[in-house]
């Protein structure tokens, strides 16, 4: 049962729309608050986009998903998850990134996440566009390498950009396998669509063996099915969820950067979340939300609706 501490405030006690905003209205407990050690989920945010190639905004995407956040309640209507009763969950902030060096803000969200990890907490991410991924898994995945589920428009493994950039929100992955983070044959991407510029993304998933499922496929089988297979790839190791907003349809989630039609619809969107039940989920994300791009809130309300059932696939798995 989660300390009284730890939980969210009732929209019965204080209005949503008042008070200061946390993720899911939990308490704030920086990491040099003394409680830290009792958090066992830590919402984050990384307002950072300086890996986007096109049309930036995502830095901004963790202060509107806050915001959005307010409206979650305690209880999953579906799963009956309580979640915050389950474990300890608290918001940790932000990570302060540097916006005019991708190294060094690179750095500074490694070594916030090194101390997530240190004590013990499993981490919940608000991007930040997708290049947020590597160095958040440059500290889970500091002794060895785990699974991943990836949930996206776009593979994220292209090898550079611009005849040389290696650190952009198209690059990720490609970096985290070379790095030794991500075990290839426990990389399951789902949702890949679009025009592309060529097959070298695709060429270097088959090499490694990493499972895309296009949308083609996505659309052809009962969802159920997919995320069947998606469990028995990542298996009973320890494995990272990474889910792009642009993932979904645009019709239903317009704030992003990077839209690609066909996708998902909002109900198919949660559902996928939901089915992640039974993996080992060591750390997630939900990156590219881009409050310019949709001012009135709805792919933020989204987003973070995604980021609850995450959440309570999470809480679940730790009270097992």
């Amino acid at each position: 049962m989660s300390d009284k501490f730890f939980q969210p405030i009732s929209g019965f006690e204080l209005p949503r729309f008042a008070g200061i905003p946390t993720f899911m209205r939990l308490p704030h407990v920086p990491l040099d608050n003394p409680r830290l050690r009792e958090v066992q989920v830590g919402l984050i945010g990384t307002p950072w986009d300086s890996g986007t190639t096109n049309r930036p905004g995502p830095r901004h995407g963790p202060r509107q998903l806050r915001d959005a956040s307010t409206m979650i309640r305690a209880e999953n209507g579906i799963t009956q998850v309580r979640p915050f009763e389950l474990v300890n969950c608290a918001d940790l902030g932000d990570v302060p990134p540097n916006p005019a060096d991708i190294d060094d803000s690179m750095d500074r969200i490694t070594d916030f996440y090194r101390q997530v990890i240190a004590a013990g907490i499993i981490p919940l991410t608000a991007g930040g566009d997708h290049l947020c991924s590597l160095p958040i898994l440059r500290a889970v995945a500091a002794d060895s390498p785990v699974g991943m589920v990836h949930f996206d428009s776009h593979t994220d493994l292209f090898h550079s950009y611009f005849g040389g950039s290696m650190y952009t929100h198209g690059t990720p992955f490609r970096r985290a396998v070379e790095e030794g983070l991500l075990d290839p044959t426990r990389v399951v991407q789902i949702g890949i669509r679009g025009t592309a510029y060529d097959r070298e993304d695709r060429d270097f998933a088959k090499s490694v063996g990493i499972r895309i499922i296009p949308i083609e496929e996505f659309h052809a089988r009962p969802i159920e099915d997919v995320m069947l297979e998606a469990r028995e790839i990542v298996g009973t190791g320890a494995t990272y969820v990474s889910y792009d907003i642009d993932f979904v349809d645009p019709t239903f989630a317009p704030g992003t950067g990077t839209p690609e039609v066909g996708g998902p619809n909002s109900w198919q969107a949660l559902q996928v979340a939901r089915l992640l039940d039974g993996i080992n989920i060591v750390g997630a994300d939900l990156v590219e939300v881009s409050p310019p791009f949709d001012p009135s809130g709805g792919t933020a309300f989204l987003g973070v609706s995604i980021m609850f059932e995450m959440l309570c696939v999470i809480a679940k798995g730790i009270a097992r």
